[in-house]
């Protein structure tokens, strides 16, 4: 980072727009499988809270790569780089009093961490979805793990690349055995216990 870079203070500060929007702010960071649910629930959840008068927003990992992150590969340093410039992303909608809702892979601890240390300590919520393989499979809604079990889709989460569980999620949803309604509305209420909400 060049020398001549100087952090300058916002005028608006993130107290002052918890206090305006009667909310105060986090990222939501779904975890898990392709196919366990991910984008689906964080929408959901998302839809739930813009209902409900929440500032709160999307980043999807599909989408994330259409335009911010075109430019990364699947290989693992450009894994790494995707999840890193999320967090990122996702600490500007945080500072901004948003409640931002992540749906990402992020199969490796160590990436989720890096994130997670972005935060303050009540800010960062990992959401794993647990679904197991089979399942996923069998919803294959992009037909990724056909692919991937034919050899066309390298470095495949799952497949041909690992995933590394959350050791202690701060929310562990079972998603082949839960509906998304009732998903999210856990979530609703553990944002409420936390009084985020």
């Amino acid at each position: 980072m060049s020398k001549n870079i100087t952090w300058h203070q916002t005028t608006v500060t993130k107290a002052d727009r918890h206090q305006k929007y009667g909310h105060k702010s986090c990222v939501l960071w779904f975890t898990g499988l392709s196919g366990s649910g991910k984008s689906t629930l964080a929408n959901a959840v998302d839809y739930a809270l813009f209902e409900n008068g929440i500032n709160s927003y999307v980043l999807d990992g599909d989408n994330i790569r259409h335009g911010l992150n075109k430019d990364l590969s699947f290989g693992a340093g450009d894994r790494k780089e995707n999840i890193r410039r999320v967090g990122e992303v996702a600490k500007l909608f945080v500072d901004s009093g948003q409640i931002v809702s992540s749906a990402f892979i992020s199969p490796f601890r160590e990436d989720r961490e890096l994130v997670r240390d972005l935060f303050e300590p009540d800010e960062f919520i990992e959401i794993y979805l647990y679904c197991p393989i089979e399942v996923c499979e069998d919803r294959d809604p992009k037909g990724l793990y056909k692919k991937a079990r034919k050899g066309e889709i390298p470095e495949f989460t799952g497949i041909s690349s690992p995933y590394e569980q959350p050791k202690q999620p701060d929310i562990k949803i079972e998603t082949d055995k839960v509906t998304i309604e009732e998903s999210v509305t856990f979530i609703i209420d553990y944002l409420k216990k936390r009084k985020i909400l």
